[in-house]
């Protein structure tokens, strides 16, 4: 199964972890899997590629982990940008587990 786990500071998404595999299917036959992992990518390489804001990623193949964390003070535009894009992915990934039950799930820690 994968586990994402948002983490927040109050009502802010301060960052996440996505680890496990889903089992859904044989490697490189994963929808899920693969619909995760884009789902990460992409929010890593808007917030870092795209907004230049240098969010610590840190990535354990071994152990199937991918974090990231946002830089604790961002102006006010990218900030409300980074909130927008992880609600979202929140948002998509917790529809994903309903479609899913058994091989994603979705959490929210302080």
């Amino acid at each position: 199964m994968t586990t994402v786990t948002f983490y927040t500071k109050g009502r802010r998404i301060t960052g996440f972890d996505a680890t496990g595999h889903s089992g859904y299917a044989a490697e490189g036959g994963d929808i899920v899997c693969a619909a995760v992992t884009s789902t990460v990518r992409l929010v890593e390489c808007i917030v870092n590629d795209v907004m230049g804001l240098c969010a610590s990623v840190k990535i354990n193949e071994k152990t199937a982990l991918i974090s990231l964390r946002l830089p604790g003070s961002l102006g006010q535009a990218a900030e409300d940008t980074c909130q927008t894009l992880l609600t979202g992915m929140m948002v998509y990934l917790s529809e994903l587990h309903g479609e899913y039950p058994q091989y994603i799930e979705v959490l929210e820690a302080e």
